[in-house]
């Protein structure tokens, strides 16, 4: 019963809690964007968490995308999320 119980935590609750991550993470950078902060310093954040992340468990073991993943992820979003941040604040300022 034990291993069931573990199959079932780490074959889809965890995978299904890192989507969930991933979503808020993407969602979160577009808000970032249209609240007039540079999206790419998202990335530099991560960057810094993954150097002071030392002996951090598995991506598997874990409800959250690892560093690593998460910075990838951002990369592929920062085109949708740079035209967000243009859109909203390179506006000439109203007369």
């Amino acid at each position: 019963m034990a291993a069931l119980g573990a199959g079932a935590k780490y074959g889809a609750t965890l995978p299904f809690s890192r989507e969930q991550e991933s979503e808020a993470d993407h969602i979160g950078l577009l808000y970032m964007a249209r609240a007039g902060y540079d999206p790419t310093e998202s990335i530099a954040f991560w960057q810094r968490m993954d150097e002071h992340a030392k002996g951090a468990q598995p991506e598997f073991l874990s409800s959250h995308p690892s560093h690593n993943t998460r910075i990838a992820r951002l990369q592929t979003w920062m085109p949708e999320a740079q035209k967000e941040f243009a859109s909203h604040h390179n506006h000439a300022p109203a007369a």
